[in-house]
């Protein structure tokens, strides 16, 4: 069960090492589900940053690919995410 800190929230971490970021941060940040986020060491500190859309990602590689193919690149990121979703479901629901 999460519960308040004065300096923050502490929350639970499953078996497989899974942790769910309050909706509130998530809201703040603009962490989309299902989305990625950066993780990463810092200082001796699990540091997790908010990524873009992909939606919002479409300029970012310009010149990197031909006209066409940022919007193919992004898609096939974008099934890939939805797959390892319903993964993930699937696992979730075989658990219960």
């Amino acid at each position: 069960m999460p519960g308040k800190t004065g300096d923050g929230e502490v929350i639970h971490v499953s078996k497989k090492g899974q942790a769910t970021i309050p909706k509130d941060l998530r809201e703040r940040f603009g962490i989309e589900t299902p989305g990625k986020v950066f993780i990463h060491e810092e200082e001796g500190k699990i540091v997790v940053e908010p990524l873009p859309a992909v939606e919002e990602m479409q300029g970012v590689h310009a010149g990197r690919y031909e006209k066409g193919e940022v919007l193919e690149h992004l898609q096939e990121m974008k099934e890939e995410d939805k797959r390892l979703e319903r993964e993930d479901n699937e696992e979730t629901d075989k658990a219960i």
